[in-house]
């Protein structure tokens, strides 16, 4: 595939990316036309338009656009470390950590604010990602694609054993933790987004390191050795960039599904399995993806809203049922 081609798709997802973050600042239960939206954003005043823009719009749309391109990223990153092409950051147990994390902040040291639930979700993802390698490198085939995705299915359960558990224990912990757990863009705080960015920021950037030692990788371990590839350094930084991606994009928004797993098959269909092509094209793509869902989400039951997490999975379950009847895709 020619790079002009590639460079065409890219420049084409960016603007849709502009064009659905202009969208989240203008659409809602009140519409806002879009002269008032750039006057909001460049020269804003105490007008009520520029007022819902500044306080809950933009802070909305900047914790869609950062959980989405995680999303996507940490997607094709775990399809790539698991060759599993229906792997997502679910897969090495990250988000149920995360979600374990959230639980016992609530129950066991009574935060109640949402800021203070990303820290405590943030340290579930990397503790459940160390986890996962840890136990994988214990295995007699060490961290192989299939031990990685074994383990991560079997902590995925047992974490989410534990969160029922506490969850069935104690209503108020129920109460609080039930909404965060669907996945959604909006009551989140301006801090919560400048929480994670440093966490999403260092994840992309291990992402693209690691973005040429994954190409050699999908030839098989022992060509990528002869090419000279390191394995060990290259599985392991995207690892890590897999975990701070999904860590933080699922501490500050909640679980939402089905972004990381569609969006990374998407953007292979669009430019192909280079994966620095791949990465690139899936950041404006999972921002999208994740601002689209919450744009539907606002209008499709006015004047009530249907969260993000909720509009996702109704887009994606299609989507994965189309993988299953193409067995050459899910055994690829």
């Amino acid at each position: 595939m020619g790079g002009r081609r590639r460079s065409l798709v890219l420049v084409g997802a960016g603007v849709l990316a502009i064009l659905a973050v202009f969208a989240s600042l203008a659409v809602g239960n009140l519409g806002i036309p879009l002269g008032e939206v750039w006057r909001a954003l460049v020269s804003p005043d105490d007008s009520a338009s520029s007022l819902i823009v500044q306080t809950q719009r933009i802070p909305r749309t900047v914790l869609g656009v950062a959980a989405g391109a995680a999303l996507a990223v940490a997607g094709v990153l775990m399809q790539s470390l698991t060759r599993n092409p229906l792997a997502e950051p679910r897969i090495m147990g990250v988000s149920s950590g995360a979600s374990l994390g959230v639980v016992i902040a609530i129950f066991v040291f009574g935060v109640e604010t949402l800021p203070g639930y990303v820290w405590f979700g943030i340290l579930g993802a990397l503790a459940a990602g160390l986890l996962v390698y840890g136990l994988a490198a214990r295995t007699r085939s060490g961290s192989s694609p299939v031990t990685l995705a074994l383990v991560g299915a079997a902590l995925d359960a047992s974490f989410g054993a534990v969160v029922i558990a506490v969850l069935t224990l104690d209503a108020q912990t129920f109460e609080q933790y039930r909404y965060w757990v669907i996945g959604s863009l909006t009551g989140r705080p301006a801090d919560v987004s400048f929480t994670v960015l440093p966490f999403i920021v260092v994840g992309l950037l291990l992402a693209m390191i690691s973005a040429r030692g994954l190409d050699a990788l999908a030839l098989g371990e022992d060509v990528a050795v002869g090419l000279g590839n390191r394995v060990a350094i290259t599985r392991y930084s995207a690892a890590a960039g897999s975990v701070l991606l999904t860590g933080a994009a699922v501490a500050a928004a909640g679980p939402i599904g089905f972004v990381g797993l569609a969006v990374p098959h998407f953007a292979r269909a669009l430019v192909g399995s280079d994966h620095r092509w791949l990465l690139a094209v899936s950041v404006p793509l999972g921002v999208v993806f994740l601002l689209g869902a919450d744009v539907i989400g606002r209008v499709v039951l006015l004047p009530d809203e249907i969260r993000a997490g909720v509009i996702t999975a109704v887009l994606g379950a299609p989507f994965l049922l189309f993988l299953v009847r193409r067995p050459r895709l899910v055994t690829a």
